[in-house]
């Protein structure tokens, strides 16, 4: 864990988990209001999966002065954003979601904002990455400051770019040794197990149904029903909660090697076909039929296991490659 450079399957158990948080947490969305406990999951999993991953992404930047980076920056994150944002267009158009085929690359389809966000922040390390510490403070500030700008949304997906990129650059600034201080002290497990627990138990009793827009850093906080200084107050107890629980997570993922190891090395094609299986799945069945599966809880999670397992397959690389990493 202590270094970039090998291959650690810690981070890619906690990949694994967390691509499977996406797919499972896409696959209640619209599930989650008819069922308590769904709606739990569903916040609480939106509470720190994406932060998490972020954080890992940032940590493994580290390199970003190397020659090259930049140039592999937009070969790996930039151009498989756009490939897939025609496939997407092309998609929604033959089922029906959109009336017009047409091609928008200024907004991001679902979940492609996190690859134009991954983009501008391996930019914006250029100029935090310099300040250290100092950096950090700056961009939490930005993420608060964000949210008051009312124009500020999906566009380019700047308004999840500044809100996260605290992650990002925290990530970016951990020291390895640091980390596994941290995450494997004496007492981090039985701590990691009292967080994700009072997390959920706090989330179910006590969360607000209409406060998930703010777990998604997707807009304004005007659009939101605020634009109040109280608001940036509550942006700044959730960046806390949520790094609380990326560590009580984090504290719980195992080190040694697994067979989900190798899907948590495969992440990105879960992270980018997943979306085509479940809007096939909410296009197909009636809302009223799917609705009736908001009980079945195994079921749906088997469901997101399976999807996991046969986009993180070798075989799903090995006849993707070309589109996700424009490799023969």
């Amino acid at each position: 864990m202590s270094s970039t450079s090998k291959r650690s399957k810690y981070f890619d158990n906690a990949k694994f988990i967390l691509i499977f948080l996406v797919v499972f947490g896409h696959l209640i969305s619209p599930l989650k209001e008819q069922d308590g406990i769904l709606f739990t999951l569903y916040t609480v999993i939106f509470l720190f999966h994406m932060p998490a991953f972020i954080l890992i992404s940032g940590y493994f930047a580290k390199g970003y002065k190397n020659k090259g980076y930049l140039l592999k920056s937009v070969k790996k994150i930039l151009l498989p954003y756009f490939i897939f944002q025609i496939i997407y267009s092309i998609y929604y158009f033959l089922v029906g979601k959109e009336e017009t085929l047409h091609f928008d690359f200024l907004h991001p389809h679902w979940s492609l904002w996190f690859l134009l966000s991954l983009f501008f922040w391996n930019l914006l390390l250029y100029v935090f990455a310099p300040l250290r510490w100092y950096g950090l403070v700056v961009a939490v500030l930005l993420g608060i400051v964000i949210g008051f700008v009312d124009e500020v949304g999906s566009f380019l997906s700047l308004s999840r770019t500044f809100v996260f990129f605290p992650y990002f650059l925290l990530g970016f600034l951990l020291n390895g040794d640091l980390l596994k201080k941290a995450i494997r002290a004496k007492y981090s497990v039985p701590v990691g197990v009292f967080i994700i627990i009072g997390t959920l138990l706090f989330f179910g009793f006590w969360f607000p149904e209409n406060a998930v827009p703010w777990l998604l850093g997707s807009t304004s906080y005007a659009n939101m029903g605020g634009e109040e200084m109280a608001d940036g107050v509550f942006r700044g107890i959730q960046y806390t909660i949520t790094l609380i629980v990326i560590f009580g997570f984090l504290a719980l993922i195992p080190s040694s090697p697994h067979k989900v190891s190798e899907i948590g090395e495969r992440t990105l094609y879960v992270y980018l076909f997943h979306g085509f299986i479940i809007k096939s799945i909410q296009a197909v069945v009636p809302d009223r039929s799917l609705f009736s599966f908001s009980g079945y809880y195994l079921l749906l999670f088997g469901v997101s296991l399976l999807i996991c397992f046969i986009l993180g397959s070798y075989l799903t690389k090995k006849y993707t490659r070309p589109l996700v990493e424009l490799k023969v």
